[in-house]
Formats: structure tokens, C-alpha cells, sequence
């Protein structure tokens, strides 16, 4: 049993456990932007094919004191990176974390890097080259109270970018906040989705490949343990297939998205074409004061701009009013679920929510606020 850690957005380090726990892991214990957890190489490989909230899953290859440079150089030469890498593979060394004497995040990465190129000049007489864009083996080190946590990164890219979404609109939110946010909603596929602010189109792809049983993995070009020494390609692709074969046909409920920008439209529906999906989500250009509900009941989403890098310059104040209105005079029966990150803006909507849960866009802190509509 290796043991692993899976990164994950401030605030959804409980969320994410949950969703390791589903998939098989076993020994979860949530940690500070993440959780560890414990699995073979089998659940490895599952984990970074289906896992929808994490940005990088990392394999723990040793842990030791680490009070300072020397300390740190000593501790990566003891290691045998054999194991893990050849003088003809390409590293690249990730470093988070400090101490008082390791304050450096650069210079505790270059250290970590000079003391696995020495060890190869030692043993091969030649050395692996720095890649930092596409590298055969990416390397992570934290450092916390003189404890030096040595990881391989085994997603590569990040967990977030599916690999369906080169067409992204303005602040486009992350496709694992997407999934996140749907998560902690409680929204069912059997419930309609809609979107009335959908841009590129995220939340309600998110939804529909929740609802389809759709892998998000499956739209990478390839994960970070496909370069490893020890990568079992038969067993990827066996994982491969069955996600394939689970994957369901007809979405049990419409998933609606609409925005009032064309552009926008076109980006989303370019985005649902990759992800194969765009027979079964609906996408229109609908101007916000022409929204109506689609249905008797179902679940709105929407992740209105709130002044951070969209609508600077427009009355938001306004359009956060009009959002409200049309929300109590049109959605009756709806359930509606509002991130904001401007707290002022969202008091203008004029309605009470019902449960306010704190989440982070990025570093931006948020709420995703829920409302039921009578």
C-alpha cells in the first residue's frame, strides 16, 4: 500500500475525502488543502481517471528532519532516485512549504535538484536535464516544522484543466470548483440544471458529465505516471475502457445552459462538443431580463461577475437586483444557488438565503449561497 495525497482547493479538503472514500480509498484523513489516503497502484490510476475535485494526486516517497540546506541535500541523497529516474528522463522539482532556515521556496527546489543530479553523476556519470514544462518525472518537496515531505506528482498537469475546455470565456471558473459546487449543492441528476450566466459553459458540463457517469480523465492528453519506470500501461487501459462502458447515454433530467453573450455560446457549445456531450445539454443565447424557468422545479446555478476581473466598469449592483427579481417572480418551485465573491453585491439580490456555505475561487474568498424559491 503506497500512500498519497490529493490536493484540493482551501475549504474542500472534507469534500474531497468524501470523494477519495467513494473511490476506493482506504485510511482518508483530510489534511490542509487536501487529504491523504492510502491505495494501490491500481486506485492510483482510478483516482487521477475520476476523481473531479482534486488538482494533483502525489505518491509520498519518504519523509525526514530537516533543519536546514545541508540537512535537506543529505536527506535526497539517501534516497535511491534510481527507482524513479533515469539519467535520460527529464525532472522537474516542485517546493511549497518553509522553515526558519528553509525560507526559500526556490533555493529549497534548486538544493533538492542539485542533490538527485549528484547522486546520478556519482552512480552513471551523466545526469538528467530540468524540464519545467513537460518533464519526465515532476518531484514535490514540503517543507513544514523541519519535516521535509519528499512526493512524486503523478497527474502531471493539473487535475482541473479536463483537457474538453481550450474555449474558455472571461474569469472562467475552474472545472474542479464547478464539480466541487454541484457537490456541496446536493444537486441529483434526476433534478433539471439550469444556468442562466453559463460563459463557457463549465457548470453545466460539470453537471452532465456528473449525470452521464463520464470520467473527467478521459479527455487528457495523459497523466504524470504515464513517464514513470514502473507505469502499467495494461492496467490504464483496462481502467480506460470500463469508464467507457459505465458511461450512461440520456441524461435523466435537462441540463440547461444560456448567456446573453454569443461569443459565449459558442465557446460553450465548442466545449460540450469535446467533451461529447452536446446532444444531451441544451445551450441558447438568452439575455438575462428574458430568462424564464424551463420548468415547474429544478435547480439554478449561476456564478454571476462580481467585479474582480468581469463587469469592473458596469452597474453591478443593478444586475445583481435584476438577477434577484427575476429569480422570485419567474423560479417559483426552483431551488437557486448563487457564488459570490462581493458580499455588498450579493445583499442587493434582495432575497434571504437559506444556508451560505464559504468556498474559495481561487484565492478569491466566497460563498455559494442557496435559495429556496417560493
Amino acid at each position: 500500500m503506497n500512500q498519497y495525497f490529493a490536493t484540493v482547493a482551501r475549504g474542500l479538503e472534507t469534500l474531497v475525502a468524501q470523494e477519495l472514500e467513494q473511490l476506493g480509498a482506504s485510511g482518508v484523513e483530510p489534511g490542509f488543502c487536501g487529504a491523504a489516503f492510502e491505495g494501490d497502484r491500481n486506485l492510483l490510476y482510478r483516482v487521477n481517471l475520476w476523481a473531479r475535485l482534486p488538482f494533483r494526486i502525489l505518491m509520498k516517497v519518504d519523509e525526514f528532519p530537516c533543519c536546514d540546506a545541508d540537512e535537506l541535500y543529505r536527506g535526497i541523497q539517501k534516497l535511491d532516485w534510481s527507482n524513479y529516474l533515469t539519467p535520460d528522463m527529464t525532472l522537474a522539482v516542485n517546493a511549497t512549504g518553509k522553515s526558519d532556515r528553509l525560507n526559500h521556496t526556490h533555493f529549497t527546489a534548486l538544493q533538492v535538484k542539485n542533490a538527485i543530479v549528484d547522486q546520478q553523476e556519482d552512480n552513471f556519470g551523466e545526469r538528467s536535464n530540468v524540464e519545467l514544462q513537460q518533464p519526465d518525472v515532476r518531484i514535490g518537496v514540503h517543507i513544514n516544522r523541519d519535516v521535509c515531505t519528499v512526493s512524486l506528482d503523478s497527474s502531471g498537469n493539473s487535475l482541473h484543466r479536463r483537457g474538453y475546455r481550450p474555449a474558455v470565456g472571461s474569469a472562467p471558473l475552474k472545472e474542479s470548483l464547478a464539480a466541487a459546487l454541484i457537490q456541496l449543492s446536493g444537486w441529483q441528476p434526476e433534478q433539471m440544471f439550469y444556468d442562466p450566466l453559463c460563459g463557457s459553459g463549465t457548470l453545466p458540463l460539470e453537471a452532465s458529465l456528473k449525470a452521464l457517469n463520464i470520467a473527467p480523465g478521459l479527455f487528457r492528453e495523459g497523466f504524470g505516471f504515464e513517464t514513470w519506470l514502473d507505469f502499467d500501461s495494461l492496467l490504464l487501459e483496462k481502467l480506460i475502457a470500463e469508464a467507457r462502458d459505465s458511461q450512461r447515454e440520456l441524461l435523466p433530467a435537462p441540463i440547461w445552459g444560456s448567456d446573453g453573450d454569443e461569443n459565449a455560446i459558442a465557446l460553450a457549445m465548442a466545449n460540450a462538443e469535446n467533451c461529447g456531450v452536446l446532444d444531451c445539454v441544451y445551450f441558447s443565447q438568452i439575455e438575462l431580463t428574458d430568462v424564464f424557468a424551463p420548468a415547474d422545479t429544478g435547480v439554478l446555478f449561476c456564478n454571476p461577475p462580481y467585479g474582480e476581473r468581469l463587469g469592473k466598469d458596469t452597474d453591478l449592483g443593478a444586475f445583481y437586483k435584476k438577477l434577484g427579481d427575476i429569480l422570485k417572480q419567474r423560479f417559483k418551485g426552483w431551488t437557486a444557488f448563487i457564488l459570490s465573491g462581493n458580499k455588498e453585491l450579493s445583499q442587493s439580490i434582495g432575497l434571504k438565503s437559506c444556508q451560505r456555505i464559504a468556498v474559495y475561487n481561487g484565492t478569491i474568498p466566497c460563498q455559494l449561497m442557496k435559495y429556496e424559491l417560493y
